[in-house]
Formats: structure tokens, C-alpha cells, sequence
């Protein structure tokens, strides 16, 4: 990959449509992750307006720490940086009094950890109203269109996707261009929606590395039974993610009305 030119090509893309959609800049969620570290970056390097917030809710150490260094590290780089902190863990905390938690465990927590990452985007959007904003999406290609890893209107909820077309490997490439702090490098990749430091291979089953492998088999036409051991088994988990979760990589179905009925 042409990483500088990359780079380039979406810093000019990312001015472009900010430009013409007259608005002064960006606001972006940052979770202490690659992806977040990377996007928020190159937002930065278009010289508009950027503001970086963080958002815990019961957040792991670790992640507040690395989401700090990064916005630290960003706002010496760029002076069109800010930031802001809105803690988001009494305002889960009260919306649990208000909604039934009975069910099984693992079903409620999954609808839990769904609910953090909308609180996010409610309050990303209540500052790009507020600023003039866009919401600039984190998502990258393997958990956008080939998993389908993130929450429906949560993290999927943004205004333009601009690391969407870049496998998971090529982030981190621009990661090292874009001199992104080590200890984000370094770091296992996390959604931090439960609020420990489990990992997204420990949700998933499979590596990215794995994954990336499953969705170019896939594209050129291979099944799992085409291997044997560890490659068909992870083969199956990205097919099964990928099915799954088909829902959210596709234009929201519309129900459309014969016009011998109207």
C-alpha cells in the first residue's frame, strides 16, 4: 500500500465533503483503540475543526489511559484540536432503574453493551449539532462489511466512514505512518463495551489477521471445506459473523407499495 498517498487521498476526501457539506469540522468518539486513533488523525490533518470526546461508562483503566495520551499527543500536533470529556456512567447507571433486566444474562449484558454505544452516539451527534459537526465513523472494512462487529446505531450511527475501506492491517500501516501513540499500537483491539479489557478476538473467536484471510477466501469464491484445522475454523466464525450480521451492512429494507395499490 501507498501509505502516504493514502493518507493524502483521504485527508483531501475527508476536506472535500466537509467543504461542501458547509460544515466546520469534525467530532469524533475516542476510545483509546486504533481505529479511533487513526480516524481522528487524519481528521486532524485536514486543518478543520476537530473535537475529540471521550465518553466512559465504567471504562477499563487502560483505554482512559491510552485515550488521553492520544488527545494529549494530538492537541501538541494540531491546533485545530479540542477536546472534551462527558462521563456517560450515570446516565447508563439510571437508564438500567428504568428498563426490565430480566432475561438470560448473556442476552441482557449483549443488550447493555449495545446501549453504551449508543449513549455515545446521542451525545456525538448532540455536539455536531450543537458545532457544526460531522460525526466521523471508526469502522474499518473487516468489521464493517465483513463481520459486521459494531452496534446498530451505536458506533454504525455516523455521518462519513473514512478508514471503511481499509482492512484491518492497513490501519495499523497508517497508524505507523501517522506516528500514533505505541502503547495504541501495542494494544489488543477492544470495543470496551463491557467495561473490562476483553478483546474483540476474545468476543469474536478469531484474530484479524484470520479474518482478513476468511474475507478474501471468501471474495474468491472459497467455502471452509476448501481447508482443514484452525484455517476452516476460522473461516466458519467470519461466515457465521458474516451472515448474522448481514442486517447491518445493507440499506434498511423498505417495503414498496405496487402502484396498482396506490
Amino acid at each position: 500500500m501507498q501509505t502516504e498517498k493514502v493518507v493524502n487521498h483521504i485527508v483531501n476526501w475527508l476536506k472535500n465533503y466537509a467543504t461542501n457539506a458547509k460544515v466546520n469540522g469534525f467530532v469524533i468518539g475516542i476510545s483509546g483503540g486504533i481505529d479511533s486513533a487513526v480516524t481522528s488523525t487524519l481528521c486532524a490533518k485536514t486543518g478543520l475543526n476537530l473535537l475529540c470526546i471521550e465518553m466512559p461508562i465504567h471504562q477499563a483503566e487502560s483505554h482512559v489511559t491510552r485515550a488521553q495520551e492520544h488527545i494529549s499527543q494530538l492537541k501538541k500536533r494540531f491546533p485545530n484540536v479540542s477536546d472534551a470529556r462527558v462521563d456517560l456512567t450515570p446516565v447508563f447507571e439510571e437508564f438500567k432503574t428504568e428498563v426490565n433486566l430480566d432475561g438470560k444474562q448473556t442476552t441482557v449484558d449483549m443488550a447493555l453493551a449495545n446501549t453504551r454505544a449508543r449513549l455515545r452516539m446521542t451525545t456525538l451527534y448532540y455536539h455536531a449539532g450543537l458545532l457544526g459537526l460531522l460525526v466521523a465513523g471508526t469502522g474499518n472494512k473487516v468489521e464493517d462489511f465483513g463481520v459486521g462487529f459494531f452496534t446498530k446505531y451505536g458506533d454504525g450511527g455516523v455521518d462519513l466512514s473514512p478508514i471503511a475501506d481499509l482492512l484491518k492491517s492497513e490501519v495499523y500501516e497508517l497508524g505507523s505512518f501517522l506516528e500514533v501513540p505505541e502503547a495504541i499500537m501495542k494494544a489488543a483491539p477492544s470495543d470496551g463495551l463491557f467495561g473490562d479489557a476483553r478483546s474483540d478476538e476474545d468476543q469474536i473467536g478469531a484474530s484479524y489477521p484470520e479474518l482478513e484471510w476468511a474475507m478474501k477466501m471468501d471474495d474468491a469464491g472459497k467455502t471452509p471445506n476448501d481447508f482443514e484445522g484452525r484455517k476452516k475454523e476460522a473461516f466458519e466464525i467470519y461466515l457465521r459473523y458474516n451472515r448474522s450480521n448481514k442486517h447491518k451492512m445493507i440499506p434498511i429494507p423498505i417495503c414498496e407499495i405496487p402502484n396498482n395499490l396506490r
